[in-house]
């Protein structure tokens, strides 16, 4: 087994993505393009990773926070081949028998298949370059085989290429593999004199023909595996292209998606069999669909677990929070952080919980907030009702035990208990703990006025 280390080119300015924000760090399925790479270079369990940046300083080491990385920066920017010189002092087996794979910190969607299929080609005298054939072959450098051999004898950026070599379609997608014992070597023999006046790193394909190091093209399964991000139009592409691909998947495991072409996942979702997904869904983060959930349309999870025969009605909200088995969510609802419903809970319609426990078996179906509570089993919460947890400056707990009924339009104002049995009436505002298994209500007394009339809008001409 020969010794693998990754190099990721993550330095470029993207100009043209006319933003302040490093392109690598642009998010693609709910996460910078340059995290998808690092996951794909660690399922490929090198022995060392080093990133190299320049633009943006340190907001791209900042915001990919990874102990086990070696981050080289680059400054300024010189092309690709001085790029990969920053790393080499990082890369303790260059001149031995090992190789450097070296990839894009703007390229996301490479696959790990790809790549395996290219280091395998690659070997102690072999370069590895991973090619791919275009339509439209324009800005790309282009591959130069020897007209009687076939073998590859260059690489030539379209910049510096003849009107001949122009019309070649295999392009160089930059990501290749590389013979350690050569690659000190060859940096060190590239030049600069070119159009661009930069250090080109296909320049050592020559390199490797020179010194009779044979030089081997592997082709990726998907075209798209290969393309750069450089402006917000292929960012939108690409974003496509990974939504369909994360449909297609979730498809062949028995998910019912009612549009395929209309679901967003940004993250992780876990499905469990009969799961089924309605239009203009979006998840993010890590979410677990169990057996039998159903998620209506417009609805938003994250880092959410649903456990089986759940249902989450239309445009609901749901976020860092624990579903029981068989609850009804929504629609309209909105479930926050640190929120754990038991088996069998409803929330209904306009009704929000926040960082709150609600036993298996009760109910708020309607218009209510519950923060900061923990509710028992088999309450029933009536609509308009209120936890008023919040004073202004800290945070108070309701708790409401087993088999309470609480009256439409009712504040609880914490910290207060509602015991077990309790029956609030509706329209009151409780204060203090309620004694078990009683009617507990706090209204005003009702009056009527006699002789009161309603007032009467005064004309334009009467002021």
């Amino acid at each position: 087994m020969y010794k693998l280390n990754i190099v990721i080119l993550a330095a470029g300015l993207g100009k043209r993505m006319n933003s302040a924000l490093p392109k690598v760090l642009h998010h693609l399925g709910g996460k910078p393009l340059l995290a998808h790479v690092l996951d794909t270079a660690r399922a490929l369990s090198p022995d060392g990773i080093c990133v190299v940046y320049g633009h943006g300083g340190e907001a791209v080491p900042q915001a990919i926070a990874d102990a086990t990385l070696t981050w080289a920066r680059q400054m300024p920017q010189l092309g690709t081949g001085h790029a990969v010189m920053q790393a080499l002092p990082h890369l303790d087996n260059a001149g031995k028998n090992g190789m450097t794979l070296v990839l894009y910190g703007d390229v996301p969607l490479t696959s790990v298949e790809t790549l395996k299929k290219l280091i395998a080609t690659a070997g102690e005298k072999t370069l590895g370059l991973l090619t791919v054939e275009l339509t439209d072959p324009s800005g790309y450098g282009r591959i130069v085989r020897n007209s009687e051999t076939g073998k590859i004898s260059a690489i030539v950026e379209e910049k510096d290429a003849s009107p001949s070599q122009r019309e070649v379609r295999e392009t160089n997608t930059g990501i290749m593999a590389i013979p350690d014992r050569y690659l000190r070597e060859w940096l060190n023999k590239l030049e600069n004199n070119n159009v661009q006046k930069e250090y080109y790193l296909t320049d050592i394909v020559a390199m490797a023909v020179k010194d009779g190091v044979k030089v081997e093209a592997t082709q990726p399964h998907h075209a798209w595996e290969t393309v750069g991000v450089n402006s917000k139009a292929q960012l939108a592409e690409l974003e496509r292209i990974y939504q369909k691909e994360s449909a297609s998947k979730l498809l062949e495991q028995g998910v019912t998606l009612i549009d395929p072409g209309r679901i967003d996942v940004r993250g992780q979702l876990i499905c469990g069999r009969d799961v089924e997904i309605d239009i203009n869904c979006i998840f993010e983060g890590r979410v677990q669909l169990d057996d039998g959930v159903k998620v209506g349309a417009h609805s938003i999870l994250k880092n959410v677990k649903v456990a089986a025969g759940s249902v989450v009605a239309p445009f609901s909200l749901m976020e860092t929070s624990e579903i029981g088995r068989n609850c009804r969510i929504g629609p309209y609802a909105r479930i926050r952080p640190g929120t754990r419903l038991a088996d069998e809970v409803h929330i209904g319609n306009f009704v929000e919980v926040k960082n709150s426990a609600i036993a298996a078996g009760s109910k708020a179906n309607h218009l209510s907030y519950i923060g900061d509570a923990i509710v028992g089993k088999n309450v029933n919460v009536g609509a308009g009702t209120i936890t008023c947890n919040y004073d202004g400056a800290n945070k108070y707990q309701t708790i409401i035990e087993d088999n309470v009924f609480v009256g439409s339009d009712t504040q609880l104002i914490a910290p207060v208990t509602v015991t077990q049995g309790s029956t609030i009436g509706a329209g009151s505002t409780i204060t203090k703990d309620t004694p078990p298994e009683k009617l507990t209500l706090s209204r005003a007394r009702q009056i009527s006025i006699e002789g009161w009339q309603r007032p009467v809008k005064k004309s334009k001409g009467n002021k």
